[in-house]
């Protein structure tokens, strides 16, 4: 008969780990000796080989919170005890557990995310962006996605949130639209950006996903914002974890996903398109927070309707400088001397242009077909819009050089030397003065007459190439460079007559392989002959 060294009771020898494994419960052979075996124990230290890991170890208390099980040491007393064994309340463990599960569970119902206090001490001092930003779907403004009969919110409605990225300009609601979902469906959630969040963070956060799945059973939903500025590595690590669901990854951006996301990661999301907000939507969120945030303002009768309106204008769909500009005309409209004009005067932005972004693609696509339009004033337009954005003026000129050969082409052959002209004084000028050489070509190229035939030969050319064994043709013998004499005994060049030799040039010759001769390229017109229906008149 031995001491348990965990409870104390007699237990047989031969059975003294299958008592221990049984968590004390089994094979006690002598209940009434527990006291006089415990005070032996007390006595005798016990064997290092039969103590717990917790008994080898400095004495430890559980102490419960409303949170979670904190741990703290045991007083110095029971510490220096020899041989003391700490009692293991395996029940107790189990209740702490169950209580960890029910107030995670209640934290996730009160907040979208059981990582940030129910009361958000930073929200007093945020901007008014951040204060107004919406907290349900109905409260989403300007997005159809997510709207009564929206795609998004039925899968939202419906429990079945996908991986996803969400597509659009700044201040589109995709930050909220991802806070809202997680709130919705009773989420865990984390966000990240490129800047603080590494590969190593990731993984951890994708093992604190498993784990909270695994104990209480709440998904996690990680956002990443400006999920383009993640490099491939970083993008590479979201992949099985999305694949497996362990998590649901939403990511924003404001860069076309199919240029900036992986495309193996992209395959496993769905891509949603953010709308750009009107100036209606933006009127509405404006005169919202009016009625919120006005009374703590007390703003003059200079925010009216029409500021409103004018402010809404001045955002571009964008409802965070929108807000911004709001706040800071509240602000400004209580100073002595402010008037109508002077407060709108004050309240400037710059231009949305993103020289890295669709902006920057789309704004000179714009300004290229507005040449081929023969349509000075916008060209002028967009050229002038790129210049206060501050685009690379080289890269306008580039641009007029493709102009020059693309679409005026044969029609006026000196477009071509105007335009690389134009190039070299802008290296040479630069800005601000390089202006006017890039205007003075925009407009030249604009109002010059048009022809393509040039481009079209060259397009026809390389369709036939991808016919079935035009792309190898044997070249004719007599087109031939004979360098060697060997070429030359091959008959390389031989019956090729120099077109100098003869009057006007003029030879019967056949120039192209013998599978193609008679096929042409070049047509005989400088444009289409398609008439557009708004014209109401036939080609000229």
């Amino acid at each position: 008969m031995v001491s348990c060294p965990i409870c104390g009771k007699g237990v047989k020898e031969i059975h003294i780990n299958d008592h221990i494994d049984s968590e004390c419960k089994s094979f006690v052979e002598d209940p009434g000796s527990t006291g006089e075996m415990a005070s032996s124990q007390k006595s005798t230290p016990v064997s290092g080989f039969f103590q717990s890991s917790s008994a080898r170890k400095p004495s430890i208390q559980p102490i419960t919170t409303k949170d979670s099980s904190i741990l703290q040491p045991a007083s110095p007393a029971a510490v220096s005890q020899p041989g003391t064994v700490r009692k293991l309340d395996h029940d107790s463990t189990t209740e702490t557990k169950r209580k960890r599960q029910e107030q995670l569970i209640a934290d996730a119902d009160g907040d979208s995310s059981v990582k940030r206090p129910k009361v958000n001490p930073f929200l007093k001092v945020a901007p008014l962006a951040e204060r107004m930003r919406p907290k349900t779907l109905d409260e989403v403004c300007g997005q159809e996605l997510v709207g009564p009969h929206g795609v998004l919110r039925g899968l939202i409605e419906q429990g079945r949130v996908p991986s996803m990225i969400l597509w659009g300009g700044a201040g589109t609601g995709k930050t909220t639209i991802a806070r809202v979902i997680a709130s919705t469906v009773r989420s865990r959630f984390v966000e990240i950006n490129s800047t603080s969040c590494g590969v190593a963070e990731c993984k951890k956060i994708f093992s604190e996903a498993r784990s909270e799945l695994t104990l209480t059973g709440m998904k996690t939903i990680v956002f990443c914002d400006e999920i383009h500025r993640f490099t491939k590595t970083q993008q590479d690590v979201f992949l099985g974890p999305v694949e497996s669901g362990q998590i649901t990854l939403i990511g924003a951006t404001t860069e076309n996903p199919s240029f900036k996301v992986q495309s193996a990661l992209l395959s496993r999301c769905r891509t949603f398109t953010m709308s750009k907000l009107s100036k209606e939507d933006l009127v509405s969120i404006l005169r919202r927070t009016l009625k919120v945030e006005g009374p703590h303002y007390t703003p003059s009768e200079l925010v009216d309707g029409d500021l409103i309106r004018y402010l809404a204008t001045f955002a571009d769909g964008d409802a965070r400088t929108a807000l911004n500009l709001l706040e800071l005309a509240m602000d400004l409209s209580t100073r002595a001397g402010m008037t109508s004009d002077g407060l709108k005067q004050s309240l400037t932005r710059t231009l949305v242009y993103d020289r890295a972004g669709d902006q920057h693609y789309d704004t000179i696509s714009a300004f290229h077909k507005s040449i081929r339009g023969s349509d000075p004033d916008a060209a002028l337009y967009y050229l002038a819009r790129m210049i206060q954005s501050g685009e690379d003026p080289l890269y306008i000129a580039r641009r007029l050089i493709v102009v020059a050969s693309e679409d005026i082409g044969l029609a006026d052959n000196s477009m071509l030397p105007l335009a690389v002209s134009a190039h070299s004084a802008v290296e040479k000028v630069g800005l601000p003065e390089a202006r006017i050489n890039l205007a003075h070509a925009t407009v030249a190229l604009a109002l010059a007459k048009k022809s393509t035939r040039g481009y079209r030969g060259l397009n026809n050319a390389f369709a036939a190439l991808d016919e079935p064994g035009v792309a190898g043709l044997p070249i004719p013998i007599h087109l031939r460079n004979a360098p060697t004499r060997l070429m030359k005994e091959l008959g390389y060049g031989q019956e090729y007559k120099y077109n100098p030799d003869y009057v006007d040039g003029q030879v019967i010759q056949e120039y192209l392989p013998a599978a193609l001769r008679g096929r042409r390229f070049l047509e005989d017109l400088d444009l289409g002959q398609q008439v557009d229906p708004g014209l109401g008149r036939g080609p000229r």
